[in-house]
């Protein structure tokens, strides 16, 4: 029996003098993992794409923007901050869309009644419900009917005020400021600097994006602003009123489906519109675009910037199938068991639905493709642990990253492993079982 015993330890020591685990079993110390990362990436083929106003718009700033993303297609002074008179009114349809009940009863009050042209006419004490004075706000540009709206909504001017510079700032609006819900040339003292009524034509696309692609309220919100002709009446069914659509380019261009224009002195002629076609949906903006008597500067600017869109931005795949390397497993079993094999697990790029990436592009934009995975781990690693990244990037900036995923995972290898191992080949060679007594 002792000399069954003298064998058995003998051969684990050799077994771990092997396979290295010994050193770790006598000194008690773990082996350092130097988690340097493997970097891979694509030569990068282009630059940030320069425009330089080549389409020599009449507008002071503009902006053409990819709906889905933000990403900026073209703009000239884009983020300048301007006044935008009423196009300001995109934000107080959707606060009152999203903060209200279109079947809601709203009773004009003598600051709303006073509002200047273009006004909808309405008294003091008249009552309307919200739905209509949407319609009048957006179709016929009202500036009574935004007043009404705002105080039913704020509680008053200032307090709407407060709900429209929250939700600019919600939205990653950080050049916008509003003080009025009609657009009218405003400035205001506010902790001693002087602030005007005013956005940047960037800002301006980022709130209309919100408006017909992320709100809750964007159906409600396209709904109206796509209508050509409505009509209603106050509640008590003493007057009756029709408001058609300024947004000409409802009629003008294809795809055309959502806009607000806007003219104020301060301001000049602006306007802010959304286009789709191919699955491609661009929202534009004009601050500036002319004073009278160019009103239709602005339907030239409009065209110029949303045919510049569909004629040189498609969509194209640009996922790759990245060819990853297996990772080294340090103090891990391998799967076979037999300690003189290494542990090399491989790894995988997300899950197979997200194997394509649709973006929109120039013919000659490229992405550039980074890979980082560790050049070693340390077990115990499970199957499905994250290790990595797949990084794309367009023109500097990430577009997208999946997560690199282990297939397989491994255990640490460990004295007692290592002693349950060799004990179980020790007992199965032959004649070994005879040894031992019953």
């Amino acid at each position: 029996m002792r000399h069954a015993i003298g064998i058995l330890l003998a051969a684990v020591f050799v077994f771990l003098i092997g396979t290295g685990a010994a050193a770790v079993w006598l000194t008690g110390k773990e082996a350092v993992n130097d988690n340097t990362t493997v970097t891979e990436e694509k030569e990068e083929k282009n630059t940030m794409i320069q425009t330089k106003d080549e389409l020599n718009l009449y507008a002071q700033s503009a902006v053409l923007m990819d709906a889905s993303t933000g990403r900026v297609l073209y703009g000239k002074n884009e983020n300048l901050a301007r006044p935008m008179a009423s196009t300001t009114k995109i934000m107080t349809c959707i606060l009152a869309l999203e903060s209200g009940n279109l079947s809601d009863t709203v009773t004009a009050s003598q600051n709303a009644a006073s509002q200047p042209k273009v006004h909808l006419g309405v008294y003091k004490g008249e009552t309307f419900q919200l739905k209509d004075l949407l319609y009048s706000l957006m179709l016929e540009s009202h500036n009574d009917a935004a007043m009404m709206i705002a105080e039913h909504i704020g509680g008053s001017q200032e307090g709407f005020a407060r709900l429209m510079n929250q939700k600019a700032r919600d939205l990653g609006c950080e050049d916008t400021y509003f003080i009025t819900p009609n657009g009218l040339d405003a400035k205001e003292e506010k902790d001693g600097q002087v602030k005007i009524h005013s956005t940047t034509a960037a800002d301006l696309a980022r709130i209309m994006n919100y408006c017909i692609g992320q709100s809750p309220k964007k159906e409600e919100f396209l709904e109206i602003t796509a209508t050509r002709s409505y009509a209603f009446a106050d509640l008590e069914g003493k007057r009756s009123f029709s408001c058609n659509n300024h947004n000409t380019l409802l009629a003008m261009m294809d795809g055309a489906f959502s806009g607000k224009t806007g003219f104020t002195g301060g301001a000049g002629y602006s306007y802010v519109g959304a286009v789709q076609d191919e699955g491609r949906v661009y929202t534009i903006a004009l601050l500036g675009c002319g004073w009278p008597p160019h009103k239709a500067y602005k339907w030239s600017d409009a065209r110029k910037l949303f045919q510049y869109g569909l004629e040189r931005y498609h969509y194209r795949n640009v996922f790759e199938d990245v060819s990853l390397p297996d990772i080294p497993v340090i103090d891990g079993i391998p799967s076979s068991g037999r300690l003189d094999e290494p542990v090399l697990l491989s790894c995988s790029i997300g899950g197979e639905e997200e194997k394509s990436l649709n973006l929109l592009l120039a013919d000659e934009e490229e992405v550039t493709v980074q890979t980082e995975i560790p050049k070693e781990l340390n077990a115990p690693v499970r199957k499905g642990q994250t290790v990595g990244t797949v990084t794309y990037r367009l023109n500097g900036e990430v577009v997208k990253s999946y997560p690199v995923y282990l297939t397989a995972g491994a255990d640490r290898l460990s004295t007692a492993w290592c002693i349950k191992n060799i004990f179980h080949k020790y007992l199965s060679m032959p004649g070994v079982m005879g040894l031992i007594p019953n």
